[in-house]
């Protein structure tokens, strides 16, 4: 359990952390109580919500995504989404006597709803299901302020920061998913010093098991991964807030979701793979099979060290800054626009406001697959919807990795590429721009390579795939291959001469790692080679 964490949930609260709402009224006895403590008649009830649905609302995707079997007390997606974001300071409305008298709810919504704020409404007895509950009946206004995404306590640095109402949520969201996706608690706070949310864990435990049933499914019959299956595994994936990339940050943002799996190299000079790649080793797995099963003849050198995953931002033109070689992208999930816009003659010599205006290339990422050379100029188009992306490139510390790390990525499926890889062998060289704007003509290159390469995905599909079926025993140890990744301790690949100390004067232990992995998640400065798109 992050230890952040764990003093959160040993705090006085620890009753509404532990899921356990409010005393409430119960039984035969409770109703009768109730019926007694009724403030009005249910006439003068029924009179006084003449109106008020109209007034009051249901949220507009209640009622465009009604399901009649959905429980009662299984809520939605998009109010887990905002309910979450909720802090004490949050102004909220509540509508007037919104229960009928005589029910057991009654006397703690007319007590409750009095409330003018999210922390009033905790003292006086409401809890985080109260509120989901009551939202998705329109029986809840938010005025605001809200943040931006919901809490994480992993980012924050000091606990005292913490209200009542930022540790009620944190713990019932966390049992929420526990009790959505199947898993224990227990599960969700496995380990120490992991980096991770138990909320961030929580989806990227059902990411693996969706990765996990996709890949038996797969090696069972023979088949290739399918666009649906790594769409679902990315829509499902838990995303940290990375603050540190700000050359691809979009106008106003402070942070992206961005996460890179396979080889790094972290602010301490210490090249390793990076730690979730073989915590969920089926996701990384997938997502690598996902190219390596239909890679177009023409290149079907490939090779890669890293995958850079994105969600939901538009990159603005940036340069990838630790790259080798060329790279290759697809997006996934239901947007439109978000092509990537590509100047594949900039070998920058200029700055980038100095490239021309319009890109050489723009690519159709979502229906397609771009080969590009990341260190040259590239952007990504504002877009509507979801949009995920995944960038598999080479890592430019690759041919000074260790070997038993170069060993667990091609385990895992990556064609690692040899310490002295052609990293023009696809794609030539870029020969830069004229004064006036113009590509310099590929005719002055001594290569006969393109500058990119795009393939359709219909294109990609039609390409014979010679896939196997697998045999139980092959599945089984395969299965038994993963569980092992798991349990891999992680090994700093501290390079001679680097700081006995990190930042915060903790000591670097030979073979526990900083926090470097976790740079994503804490705000601190993590030297990864990524690429934004």
């Amino acid at each position: 359990m992050p230890p952040k964490a764990l003093k959160l949930l040993k705090k006085p609260s620890a009753c509404l952390l532990d899921g356990k709402p409010p005393e409430q009224i119960k039984g035969k006895a409770g109703a009768a109580e109730a019926k007694a403590a009724a403030s009005m008649t249910k006439e003068e009830w029924s009179q006084l919500q003449v109106g008020q649905k109209e007034k009051w609302p249901q949220p507009a995707y209640m009622i465009e995504n009604r399901d009649p079997e959905r429980s009662h007390t299984s809520y939605m997606d998009q109010t887990y989404e905002i309910v979450t974001r909720w802090t004490a300071k949050t102004r909220i409305a509540y509508r007037p006597h919104a229960k009928a008298p005589g029910t057991k709810s009654h006397v703690r919504y007319e007590k409750y709803s009095k409330a003018k704020t999210v922390g009033q409404a905790l003292e006086l007895g409401s809890w985080p299901a109260d509120w989901c509950w009551d939202y998705e009946r329109g029986f809840i206004k938010v005025l605001g302020p809200v943040r931006d995404e919901p809490l994480d306590p992993v980012t924050v640095e000091d606990e005292k920061e913490l209200t009542e109402v930022d540790k009620a949520i944190y713990g019932w969201y966390v049992k929420e998913l526990a009790k959505k996706y199947g898993f224990s608690v227990k599960d969700l706070y496995a380990e120490k010093n992991s980096g991770e949310s138990a909320i961030i864990r929580a989806h990227r435990l059902h990411a693996q098991r969706l990765a996990k049933a996709a890949l038996s499914s797969a090696k069972a019959s023979g088949r290739r991964i399918t666009d649906d299956e790594i769409t679902q595994c990315l829509e499902a994936w838990g995303y940290a807030r990375n603050p540190n990339r700000a050359n691809v940050f979009p106008d106003g943002r402070q942070w992206v979701w961005s996460d890179t799996l396979g080889l790094i190299r972290d602010r301490l000079g210490s090249i390793h793979v990076q730690k979730a790649t073989t915590k969920y080793p089926e996701f990384t797995e997938l997502i690598v099979k996902w190219l390596t099963e239909r890679l177009p003849k023409e290149v079907h050198d490939f090779k890669f060290t890293s995958l850079n995953l994105n969600k939901d931002y538009a990159a603005r033109l940036h340069r990838d800054g630790n790259n080798f070689g060329p790279s290759m992208i697809a997006a996934f999930g239901k947007f439109e626009g978000g092509e990537l816009n590509y100047w594949s003659e900039d070998n920058k010599q200029g700055k980038l406001e100095e490239l021309p205006d319009k890109p050489t290339d723009k690519f159709q990422i979502g229906s397609g697959l771009a080969l590009f050379n990341g260190n040259s100029a590239h952007s990504v188009d504002e877009f509507k919807g979801h949009r995920y992306s995944v960038v598999y490139f080479t890592a430019s510390c690759h041919a000074s990795v260790h070997p038993e790390d170069a060993t667990v990525l091609k385990d895992l499926g990556m064609p690692y590429p040899k310490p002295d890889e052609n990293e023009y062998a696809l794609v030539r060289e870029p020969q830069g721009y004229t004064a006036q704007g113009r590509p310099v003509s590929a005719q002055s290159s001594t290569s006969t390579q393109p500058a990119s390469r795009f393939w359709s995905r219909a294109a990609l599909e039609k390409q014979t795939f010679t896939g196997r079926k697998w045999a139980p025993k092959a599945l089984k140890d395969w299965e038994e291959q993963c569980v092992k990744l798991t349990q891999r301790v992680f090994a700093l690949r501290r390079p001679k001469g680097a700081p006995e100390e990190n930042a915060t004067n903790t000591k670097v232990s030979g073979q526990k790692r900083p926090r470097a992995d976790a740079a994503a998640g804490t705000g601190k400065k993590s030297r990864v080679a990524e690429a934004g798109a």
